[in-house]
């Protein structure tokens, strides 16, 4: 039904070059649109995405950069370990002190890797 439909609606022709263009593009893509239809965990929209990227383009923005590759890796890994903590629902500055060593000598919290695998 939504395929035929799909068919229908984008394989219009409506004399302006432009948009029979758009229509064109739009349907030569139309086994990746319709994924979302077989595939229902796939979400409709890239909100997640986007806010993982939105600490680092502010941090960006104020800094102007960075100075050093080193630094950008850096700035990266540290930004990667704050949103996966996020996600988990654990606290950034206590996985961090727990792998500094600051909660004694064994750490408390488990790596995330297994942390991110019993979440999956």
């Amino acid at each position: 039904m939504f395929r035929r439909r799909f068919d229908k609606i984008f394989g219009l022709r409506t004399g302006y070059k432009e948009l029979d263009a758009l229509l064109a593009r739009l349907a030569r893509r139309k086994d990746e649109l319709l994924r979302v239809l077989e595939r229902t965990e796939i979400p409709l929209h890239t909100n997640a995405s986007e806010d993982d990227l939105r600490a680092w383009a502010i941090k960006r923005k104020i800094s102007g950069g960075t100075m050093s590759a080193n630094g950008r890796v850096a700035r990266d890994v540290m930004l990667g370990l704050l949103k996966t903590c996020r996600k988990l629902g654990l606290s950034f500055f206590t996985y961090f002190g727990d792998r500094l060593g600051l909660n004694g000598d064994q750490p408390r919290i488990p790596p995330l890797t297994i942390l991110v695998a019993r979440a999956a």
